[in-house]
């Protein structure tokens, strides 16, 4: 399909955060959000969970606003508000109609640079019960393990949820001083997109965010490999829940456009190789499905399956065989070609939502991530060839860099099961 003109627009305001918007006229809503580039990975190990929590805290009021009374705001213009918490990234974001942006941003700026830290203690239940629900479940649990496996002691192999330790003994002072030292201008992205006009937008930055300058704390560790690794976290379980991966690539690596391609082939897709041999034609799990992420210097690919105690040999014997057969043989042209309009056809759909954009927006900048208009991007889907995917396979998903991690009552059927697909030493 033709693209739209490319109309996003980005300013720096002289605190150096950055206001990136995107116009769409064919809408009476907008999307906001405010970025800040802090995550689990800036952490030490005692502060494991902390930019989490205080992405809670931020919801518990401000001297301006009461919890209640930010409720109530939101609810009133009927938008949407929420946050997220990544390894790189923290932040707040909203849905509201155009006429309402204004006071959307007024808040979400008020709750992101004033929090008053109020009703802390009993936060830190919400949070540690939130933890306490994430380990009950052991099909996320898996990927947290093997992060782990892949980065070893480093930050990006910690949970992003950080431990119940820490979030239920953190002084309020350290929430506070680790706010104050990230949350400022050069660390700050405010995007938008839908219904507005960029330079309102930016004026209103410039009222409610521009004295927030300030030097960012140092920035995290670089990431060193020691090697795959095998790590199992034994839990009385019905299924036995797997993952296999290892490093990925960076956010603005020029294999990332093969990559979504590689991932829609083995297990991105329900016409994709694992979800069709695992699935479809034996029955072996619900679930099964490959993945990528992207952080700044590097990235993570990874392959979960989860199945009960007979099927886990037979299944990590098909992953290793799919796998394989991606490293060792061109795939088809009908395939290939399935795969990529697969991809472009997500995209093009993702593309018609404001919050897609905006994330798109805030996401790319907050990281030096270049903004590719549609078409660029359909273009670079386009340019990827069989070639490409296969040395993809063998770079991504090799014998060199690969790692695995399970969990489930017997470690010893995950290692048995491991060895005989001949996927990681066992």
């Amino acid at each position: 399909m033709p693209d739209a003109p490319q109309n996003h627009q980005l300013a720096e305001l002289d605190s150096g955060l950055r206001v990136v918007t995107e116009r769409m006229p064919s809408v009476r809503s907008v999307a906001l959000g405010l970025w800040v580039r802090t995550g689990s990975r800036d952490e030490l190990v005692e502060q494991a969970g902390i930019s989490h929590f205080l992405e809670h805290l931020l919801f518990k009021g401000t001297e301006r606003f009461s919890s209640e009374e930010i409720d109530q705001i939101f609810d009133g213009m009927g938008a949407e508000v929420n946050a997220g918490t990544s390894k790189e990234t923290t932040s707040v974001y909203a849905r509201c109609l155009d006429r309402h942006l204004e006071r959307s941003l007024e808040v979400i700026a008020d709750m992101m640079l004033a929090p008053a830290y109020r009703d802390v203690d009993s936060e830190r239940q919400v949070v540690i019960e939130e933890i306490a629900m994430y380990e009950d479940e052991p099909s996320d649990k898996v990927h947290d393990v093997l992060a782990g496996a892949v980065f070893g002691d480093h930050p990006l192999g910690r949970p992003i949820i950080g431990s119940a330790d820490v979030v239920g003994s953190v002084p309020v002072p350290d929430i506070a001083a680790y706010h104050s030292s990230r949350y400022v201008g050069p660390n700050l992205v405010l995007a938008a997109a839908g219904n507005l006009e960029h330079e309102q937008v930016v004026a209103q930055a410039e009222r409610l965010l521009g004295g927030r300058s300030g030097e960012p704390a140092n920035g995290s560790e670089p990431v060193t490999f020691d090697g795959p690794a095998v790590r199992f976290h034994t839990k009385d379980t019905e299924q036995y829940h797997l993952a296999l991966g290892g490093p990925g690539f960076a956010r603005g690596d020029d294999r990332r456009f093969a990559l979504r391609v590689l991932d829609t082939l083995l297990g991105g897709s329900s016409s994709s190789r694992l979800f069709q041999e695992v699935r479809e034609k034996r029955g072996l799990a619900y679930a099964v499905y490959s993945y990528a992420s992207s952080f700044a210097d590097i990235g993570q690919v990874g392959v979960y399956v989860g199945t009960r105690r007979d099927n886990v040999g037979e299944a990590l014997g098909i992953v290793g065989d799919q796998l394989r057969r991606l490293q060792d043989q061109p795939v088809p042209a009908d395939e290939l070609d399935r795969a990529k309009e697969n991809v472009k056809g997500r995209t093009v759909l993702s593309m018609e939502s404001t919050l897609a954009r905006m994330n798109r927006l805030g996401s790319s900048v907050l990281m030096d991530v270049p903004i590719l208009s549609l078409d660029e991007l359909l273009a670079e889907i386009d340019a990827v060839t069989a070639e490409d995917v296969a040395e993809l396979a063998r770079t991504a998903y090799g014998p060199a860099s690969m790692s695995a991690a399970g969990v489930g009552p017997d470690e010893s059927v995950f290692r048995d099961a491991l060895a005989g697909a001949e996927l990681a030493a066992a």
